[in-house]
This record gives structure tokens, sequence and C-alpha cells, in this order.
């Protein structure tokens, strides 16, 4: 397994991390109680949502895809 895509497999792994904090924090009460009176979740669980997607899609490219 070259370099890159060891660094893929690695990113994938932390992006599928995040993701699964993101999920977990959405279902935390109080995000529940933000999302009833705002209509969107606190931006820390954006952020873990938004960066675990990035980063999982980023690492699969790259493991899938990586050369060098």
């Amino acid at each position: 397994m070259n370099a890159m895509r060891l660094v893929g497999v690695v990113l994938l792994v932390a992006g599928l991390v995040l993701l699964y904090f993101g999920f977990s924090a959405r279902e935390s009460a109080v995000d529940q109680i933000s999302e009833t009176l705002t209509g969107r979740y606190t931006d820390e669980t954006m952020w873990y949502l938004i960066g675990g997607a990035v980063l999982s899609a980023a690492g699969a490219a790259l493991a899938l895809f990586g050369k060098g």
C-alpha cells in the first residue's frame, strides 16, 4: 500500500469518527431544543457533520485513486 492510499484510509477513518460524533451530538437534548426553537442544529454539530463528510469523501478518493 503506497503512502497516498494510507493517508486516504486515515482521512476516511477520521471522517467517519467525526460523522459519528456529529450524529451523536444531533441527538443530545441541547441540540434538539436548539433545532426546535431555531430550526437548525448548533454550530458545533454542523461542523462535525460537515467536517466528517469532507474528510470521508477526500479519504475515500485518496484511498481509491491515490498514486505515489
